[in-house]
């Protein structure tokens, strides 16, 4: 102990850069519609960003857009018959990572 009382923290700043909106939902919406074989990865709040899903197609094709909560993350995949995976216990598929490696020009930024 260092003698010092214990101070309590304040909660933690929300620093999102912005918050889901109607055109994240259609671009998810559009890409699971559009290509085959489409699976989705929910990824978790974070002090950055909203609720994210990493929608991947049968060629490892790829768009990640926020979608506010797992709830409406949810509701598209329902929507759509695509499975919802836990991106932080599952991972992303090999070909997604194959699919960036044969398109590094969709990455350079």
């Amino acid at each position: 102990m260092s003698g010092h009382p214990a101070r309590a923290r304040p909660p933690p700043r929300r620093g999102r850069v912005r918050a889901a909106t109607r055109e994240d939902l259609a671009a998810l919406e559009a890409f699971v519609a559009s290509r085959r074989g489409a699976e989705s990865y929910l990824e978790p709040e974070t002090t950055a960003t909203d609720t994210t899903v990493v929608a991947i197609a049968h060629d490892g094709e790829w768009i990640r857009r926020r979608t506010g909560s797992p709830r409406a993350a949810g509701s598209i995949a329902r929507k759509h018959a695509v499975p919802l995976y836990e991106a932080a216990r599952t991972g992303y598929p090999e070909r997604m990572r194959a699919w960036n490696r044969a398109h590094p020009e969709r990455h350079a930024r």
